[in-house]
């Protein structure tokens, strides 16, 4: 696997070495146009040159003292990544240097072989006359040597409709080419014939597989790992029709639909198989990274957004997927990203941040922050309204503070002016990173951070004013709050506000909290409510499963908001609202300073 990469006039790189752990996962991350894709672009050119000269010219051509001249190639010959032209491979199009070969650009990767002895392979390129030629600049390879074998899948690699049966030659070539999402049908092929030529073998002289042999098949076997996996995330498996070369054009892939129990996976009747490319993009872009990341042929994996069109919840899972790949087979896997939700869980030691003209792993886990500062994210054009207002909110998400600003509008209180809305799911303590870096950058920053309670004990909130009393904190322009009820929404439980929002008598929506085993008081405003209304999963009960609020009357949380009248507002609502105009006020430090003691 590669240990680094250097690169001399490629595109934005006129010159860096960028160092890489040679197992594993990395996180390639930074701001748009930092290099993330430009470093996978470059490996999988160096990887296209190589199996291109090898192919050509014979392995000789990338052993030293090779006296072969150059390849050439025409532009529509090169397909290992999309560019406009082939100058553009250049740093500032800049294909000829004065005074230097025309051979300008060039690209050298580095391993360790079986023996932990350093190896090397520069591959430059010149451009005439829009021909492309490549040779091989500088190398230690030997006629023994193992190369890496990389496959790049860029953004949005789609699963072509048909697809034909591929030698392994022409497979690689697809690959090498920057083409992976064309042969995933011949992988899941691949697999499911080593899988079931294994399961003949396991049984042969049998009437069945032992159990112990089914168990480490099921556990290492890569088709029986995807089925799985496919499974329980996605509730499909596989079904590959047969295939004979002599009389079968294309390979077709059907998803069945099942459920998993726990234990096992059954079919669900009636339901009529659909081919691959009926599924979603998100599901193929899935299918794709996993089926690649499994793949015995492939151990330097270079995968540019895989989580473009994943929901959060998936981006994470397709991360533990990955990792768990990678601990079982020390293969190597360079994930470009944009996600926050991956980085934040990451990590730190696995993050390599691009900046500049160069790109390390970071060292400590708050450098994370200064990351998210500068990522093309939603977090980076809210600098320089921040630098502006030098105030801003930090909250769960922004449904809440749009909740918040529904309560605001019904007291009559402004919204303050330029405030900034901070989505942040961290902790306190995570918070309080984030505010620190953030006033490096903002100097006479203040911040108010909200969370939901959810299981902390009630005695860690101060009744009066919300502060979270569970962290030590002791940043003057940072107040830490947290809401006494479990969550935002357990504020919105007033059967009245539900009956306006839903257009509904509110006997109905009694009888609908009365199945959550709730009754909802009188004195619902008071910080003095029940215990049951301060506990309840206001969450769930609103807006998640068959019998929320959401599902059997129709109407969100900021519906519920919006209906509910003055003297319905709780008074926790209330003293947050009122914290937030003081601290946007000049002398909200003092202000709130007294109101925390």
């Amino acid at each position: 696997m590669i240990t680094s990469i250097n690169l001399t006039r490629f595109k934005r790189f006129n010159n860096a070495t960028i160092s890489l752990y040679p197992k594993g996962l990395s996180f390639l991350a930074g701001g748009n146009n930092s290099g993330k894709s430009t470093l996978l672009q470059a490996i999988a050119v160096w990887e296209f040159c190589r199996f291109v000269l090898e192919m050509e010219k014979g392995r000789a051509s990338l052993l030293p003292n090779f006296p072969g001249q150059g390849l050439g190639l025409s532009d529509d010959e090169f397909s290992p990544i999309a560019v406009a032209s082939l100058k553009h491979l250049w740093t500032n199009l800049k294909t000829q240097i004065a005074g230097e070969e025309g051979y300008s650009l060039a690209i050298e990767c580095k391993w360790s072989d079986d023996q932990s002895n350093e190896k090397y392979l520069k591959i430059s390129l010149a451009l005439t006359n829009d021909r492309l030629f490549i040779k091989t600049a500088r190398t230690n390879l030997t006629e023994d040597d193992k190369l890496p074998t990389v496959a790049y899948l860029p953004p949005f690699a789609g699963i072509v409709s048909r697809e034909n049966q591929m030698s392994g030659a022409e497979r690689r070539s697809m690959i090498g080419r920057g083409l992976a999402g064309g042969v995933i049908r011949n992988l899941i092929l691949d697999m499911y014939k080593a899988n079931q030529a294994e399961r003949v073998r396991l049984k042969e002289g049998k009437t069945k597989i032992k159990n112990s042999d089914l168990a480490k098949l099921r556990r290492e076997d890569p088709w029986e790992i995807l089925q799985s996996t496919m499974s329980k995330l996605f509730g499909v498996q596989l079904d590959v029709d047969p295939f004979n070369e002599l009389y079968h054009s294309y390979i077709r892939v059907k998803c069945i639909k099942v459920h998993w129990d726990g234990r096992k996976f059954t079919r669900i009747p009636n339901y009529q198989p659909r081919d691959l490319m009926a599924e979603g993009s998100g599901f193929l872009q899935w299918l794709s990274v996993y089926t690649l990341a499994l793949s015995p042929n492939v151990n330097t994996l270079l995968l540019d957004e895989p989580d473009a069109h994943l929901h959060p919840s998936l981006q994470q899972q397709l991360v533990d997927a990955l990792e768990e790949i990678v601990e079982v087979s020390g293969k190597q896997v360079l994930m470009a990203t944009h996600s926050t939700e991956i980085l934040r869980w990451a990590d730190h030691s696995k993050i390599l941040a691009f900046k500049g003209n160069g790109a390390k792993y970071l060292r400590q886990d708050d450098q994370k922050i200064s990351l998210f500062i500068g990522l093309g994210s939603d977090y980076a054009p809210k600098l320089d309204p921040l630098r502006k207002s030098k105030c801003m909110l930090i909250v769960e998400n922004d449904s809440d503070a749009r909740i918040l600003k529904a309560f605001a509008s019904t007291l009559e209180i402004d919204w303050p002016k330029g405030l900034v809305i901070w989505p942040w799911t961290g902790g306190a303590i995570e918070r309080k990173k984030l505010f620190l870096q953030l006033k490096d950058e903002v100097p006479g920053l203040k911040a108010l951070s909200l969370r939901d309670r959810d299981d902390t004990e009630l005695e860690q909130v101060d009744k009066q004013n919300l502060r979270d009393k569970s962290v030590n904190n002791t940043e003057g322009n940072l107040y830490l709050r947290v809401w006494r009820r479990r969550h935002i929404e357990n504020y919105l439980l007033w059967p009245q506000a539900v009956a306006r929002a839903a257009n509904k008598p509110v006997e109905e929506v009694n009888e609908l909290m009365a199945e959550h085993a709730l009754v909802v008081p009188q004195d619902f405003p008071s910080r003095d409510v029940a215990q049951a209304m301060i506990d309840a999963r206001g969450k769930e009960l609103t807006q998640k499963g068959d019998r929320s609020i959401k599902s059997v009357f129709g109407v969100t949380p900021i519906s519920i908001a919006k209906s509910m009248q003055e003297n319905e507002i709780a008074d926790d609502i209330k003293t947050f609202l009122q914290q937030l105009s003081e601290m946007c006020m000049p002398v909200a430090d003092e202000q709130l300073n007294e109101a925390a003691e």
